[in-house]
């Protein structure tokens, strides 16, 4: 029995916090349309999230082009279809590996430091001395970060991509001595819109979420600095659901309009 008070408990807390994040995001929709707009605050925090995560999507980018390549060039050898090295890894990275990897990593340095910045101001009550004088802090703190994210996510796939393609052309320029034009020729000819276009919209929902999340587990924080903790640690692992979960329906619902 004891087991079994366990298992619903969580699922009632799970279920719980699910209408609350439902609600939370709802208010963020209400919210974002009306006035004022707090323009220079967004843009505070698009060039914070994306300066500051600049070095860290282009070295990971630029690792996962090179062991991408190092490990995939072998078995193609096998077969003797090296040639087909630059379209696979470019359409590889672009569809797929690209917009996880930024997102995943953008979940543990924006989501997790969103959850921090937010869990603070709300355990040392500065949320609460906002609300007292007469600004709204949910159109202040949660719907420009939420913005944000949204916006700056896709930015730094596009960046995360580009440099994770120049890794892997490193390879190929060592290994097989080829050259920079005829990399990016035989890239570009298998290359379609139908690559770019579903992984650029995906992306603008995994920032979405990595902000929703993080915003909300900031801003609910509870009392008590272990609740700081807490707040950080938990955005980063339903940040981290979340994603593989919109990730998945992402790629059932592109792969119903390819077989159409």
């Amino acid at each position: 029995m004891e087991v079994i008070n366990k298992i619903r408990q969580k699922t009632s807390s799970f279920l719980e916090e699910i209408g609350e994040l439902s609600y939370f995001a709802g208010r963020f929709f209400r919210e974002v349309f009306s006035r004022p707009f707090e323009f220079n605050e967004f843009l505070r925090q698009c060039y914070n999230m994306g300066n500051q995560s600049l070095l860290l999507v282009g070295v990971t980018g630029f690792i996962i082009g090179l062991v991408f390549t190092l490990q995939s060039r072998p078995t193609l050898e096998e077969f003797g279809a090296v040639s087909w090295m630059p379209s696979m890894v470019s359409i590889s990275i672009i569809r797929e590996i690209g917009p996880i990897i930024t997102a995943l990593i953008c979940a543990g340095r924006i989501g997790s430091g969103i959850g921090a910045e937010l869990g603070s101001m709300r355990v040392t009550e500065q949320i609460d001395a906002m609300e007292v004088s007469g600004t709204n802090p949910f159109k202040y703190l949660v719907v420009t970060r939420i913005l944000a994210t949204t916006l700056m996510l896709p930015v730094l796939v596009i960046f995360g991509d580009a440099i994770a393609i120049y890794g892997s052309y490193l390879v190929e320029n060592v290994k097989g001595n080829v050259s920079f034009l005829l990399y990016f020729n035989q890239m570009f000819k298998h290359l379609e819109f139908g690559d770019l276009i579903p992984a650029t919209i995906k992306s603008f929902f995994f920032g979405f979420a990595i902000g929703l999340v993080g915003c909300f587990k900031g801003y609910t924080c509870k009392k008590g600095t272990a609740g700081v903790g807490l707040a950080a640690n938990s955005a980063v692992v339903f940040t981290s659901m979340l994603l593989f979960i919109i990730d998945f329906i992402a790629v059932f619902i592109t792969d119903i309009f390819y077989e159409l």
